[in-house]
């Protein structure tokens, strides 16, 4: 079953951490293997910690990039590292998936 996200714009760097579009955190995952290419946070982890999806024809700058998720969705990542957001940050500056499962999720930093 494929799980379909909204297309994002690039992360920013704003301060000491990585945001959307929208200002909301981004975050990283210790499981994911930076350089990969590929995301191991699937249903039912995608459910609490959403891809940050990339658009079909996005042209990354910089430390960004895109992947291809297992689903055939697109990602953006940072270094090689692929980007999310937490299901429950609602507005710019909370940072509520930080730590969370065991400290394996981060603020994504640059």
């Amino acid at each position: 079953m494929s799980t379909s996200f909204p297309a994002l714009a690039q992360p920013k760097v704003v301060g000491n951490q990585l945001v959307s579009r929208a200002g909301l955190t981004l975050y990283t995952f210790d499981n994911d293997v930076a350089g990969s290419g590929r995301s191991v946070c699937n249903p039912p982890c995608c459910h609490l910690f959403r891809p940050y999806a990339g658009e079909k024809g996005a042209h990354p700058t910089g430390e960004a990039g895109v992947i291809n998720r297992d689903d055939g969705t697109r990602q953006w990542a940072w270094k090689g590292r692929p980007l999310y957001l937490w299901v429950d940050d609602k507005k710019p500056g909370q940072a509520g998936g930080d730590g969370i499962n065991h400290n394996t999720w981060h603020v994504a930093r640059p």
